[in-house]
């Protein structure tokens, strides 16, 4: 892959929604220390808002006064545009998640999947437990395990080196929506953002699909 410009704090200053469809296509990028170059292409994305009942900042706003109570690992969702939001899910799978909005106001985008494009060799090596290469980072537990990403990253900026997103220069890929993947709350909201009939979009269904089909 050519050399590419990373893409600034401003770009992350925006409502969630816009960055998450704007981050469709654009790269991933690990330069990992013992690995060299891990990149890939973002395939999917989910947005969540400060209004958001799914979102993780979900009760640490405070109704009445609209004050950001001072506890909690969900803090890190008011800080700094472009910083890395990475928590755990089900005792095993780190999700990455990069701030939006202003710092103050609580906004996120979840990086679903990506299509690698460069360190493949490496990821097949953390990522035992893939049958095919879509199954390398098509979901967002599999893609921090390909590129090796954890809680070491959580708060810090995504913006520089060495884990950050960089502008594509490549020919823009379409974009479709659908509800999130996975949810008990906000099932409804077209916040998801993915390549239609890309090999490395997650395999999930859409939470109101899923809700419609236990009814």
């Amino acid at each position: 892959m050519q050399q590419a410009e990373l893409l600034p704090v401003s770009f992350f200053e925006r409502p969630p929604l816009e960055v998450a469809h704007d981050l469709i296509g654009q790269w991933l990028i690990h330069q990992h220390p013992l690995d060299g170059l891990l990149a890939g292409r973002i395939v999917e994305t989910e947005a969540y808002r400060q209004d958001d009942p799914a979102f993780r900042s979900w009760g640490v706003v405070d109704g009445p006064t609209g004050l950001v109570k001072p506890e909690g690992r969900a803090l890190a969702l008011f800080g700094p545009p472009g910083c890395a939001y990475v928590y755990l899910v089900y005792g095993r799978y780190w999700l990455l998640n990069v701030v939006t909005e202003r710092e103050g106001r609580a906004g996120a985008v979840l990086i679903r999947a990506v299509g690698p494009v460069v360190g493949q060799a490496a990821m097949w090596k953390r990522r035992g437990a893939a049958c095919r290469e879509r199954d390398l980072t098509n979901g967002p537990g599999k893609l921090t395990q390909a590129f090796d990403l954890d809680k070491r990253f959580h708060k810090q900026a995504l913006t520089v080196a060495p884990l950050y997103f960089a502008e594509a220069t490549a020919r823009a890929l379409p974009v479709a929506t659908s509800a999130r993947i996975g949810l008990q709350f906000g099932i409804d909201l077209p916040y998801r953002f993915f390549v239609p009939g890309h090999p490395f979009v997650s395999p999930g269904v859409p939470s109101d699909v899923s809700a419609r089909r236990r009814s």
